[in-house]
């Protein structure tokens, strides 16, 4: 097992596009550690870049205590696991994983013990003699896991492995991953632009945002106390709510009429906008107490919730997350108010977190 160190990486293609400013990461041993961010953010560059697949522009990256930047790939002690199986379709499953330790040139019992081992982790037994037409796309995918785990190596790269499987499958591979990394202790850098699979497996995450990372927390961190708007819109579903507020009377309050408790050391002097989730906001009658004016634009009633688009006379429709039991039809005036705590603010011109 080993940590991996990225210091301030950088990524160059020769037409000028820049896929990665500059990223910092300090990953540890043992930690299962998630790159979440949209489409051309620099995550799966930065992976490969830490794979050996691609060469940096500038940078280091370090992978225990070793200088990996002029180390090839095979060198690297790592394991990668793609989007795509990549599976040989004329092996079966037992020789599939045994294929890089062959390759390796290790003796035929130790080969046949990691397959067995391997095997029996991502619970292959059944599956060892099928070729991968006869596999579904979950059993491929544990296939091709065990194939990384026979290698053990000192860190697994994941590729957005689970993007190809429907969501029932990719919620049981969600399962079968954080099992298999508690029980193993490897470390695990795991790329997504799914923020479901990042804060069900991540122990941290790492944000980013065209080419630079905006945040690194906990999963509960990032969702409580994101670090810039970007991450505040980016995390949540729905996402959180981006209120213009003012100061007035020791209150944050909305155009709107919204009433919002400000968090302690709170600047006066600047353009704020407070992200409230929606679950922090209560639909109520209309003229409850410290209620807003209100209407309903649009609900959805999903069983095991309501979701309301609301229209307070601010600037922007608010989301609100409310109990099944609640239901109020579309155009039906309500009233609005906040049942949270202090909400995380962000200085409008900065677009960063300041209380």
């Amino acid at each position: 097992m080993a940590g991996i160190e990225v210091t301030a990486l950088h990524k160059r293609y020769p037409d000028g596009t820049v896929a990665v400013e500059h990223v910092d990461l300090s990953i540890g041993d043992g930690e299962l550690f998630v790159m979440l961010g949209p489409s051309g953010c620099g995550k799966t560059t930065t992976l490969r870049a830490v794979a050996g697949l691609e060469r940096q522009t500038g940078g280091d990256i370090r992978i225990g205590d070793t200088l990996v930047n002029d180390l090839p790939p095979a060198e690297r002690d790592i394991a990668m696991v793609f989007q795509f199986y990549a599976l040989y379709p004329h092996l079966r499953t037992r020789d599939n994983l045994a294929f890089p330790l062959r390759a390796e040139g290790l003796p035929k019992a130790e080969v046949r013990e990691r397959v067995d081992e391997a095997a029996r982790l991502m619970r292959l037994g059944p599956l060892l003699d099928r070729r991968p037409h006869r596999l579904s796309g979950g059993e491929q995918q544990r296939v091709a896991l065990a194939r990384a785990l026979v290698r053990r190596p000192r860190a697994f790269l994941m590729d957005e492995p689970l993007t190809n499987l429907d969501a029932e499958l990719r919620a049981d591979m969600r399962t079968e991953i954080k099992h298999l990394q508690g029980e193993l202790g490897t470390t695990m850098v795991y790329v997504t632009h799914d923020q479901v699979e990042a804060m069900s497996l991540g122990h941290r995450i790492a944000i980013l945002n065209k080419g630079r990372v905006e945040q690194i927390g906990t999963p509960l961190e990032v969702y409580d106390r994101p670090a810039s708007l970007f991450c505040a819109a980016f995390i949540g579903s729905p996402p959180m709510n981006l209120i213009e507020v003012e100061v007035a009377d020791e209150k944050l309050r909305s155009p709107g009429g919204l009433v919002l408790t400000p968090p302690p050391g709170l600047p006066r002097d600047r353009r704020l906008i407070a992200g409230v989730r929606p679950e922090a906001l209560e639909v109520t009658e209309p003229g409850a107490e410290r209620s807003a004016p209100a209407r309903v634009v649009s609900a959805e009633w999903l069983g095991d919730e309501n979701i309301y688009v609301v229209d307070h006379g601010g600037r922007q429709d608010l989301r609100v997350r409310m109990p099944p039991t609640v239901r109020f039809a579309a155009d039906a005036p309500v009233g609005l108010r906040h049942t949270g705590g202090p909400p995380p603010v962000y200085d409008v011109s900065t677009e960063e977190l300041v209380a």
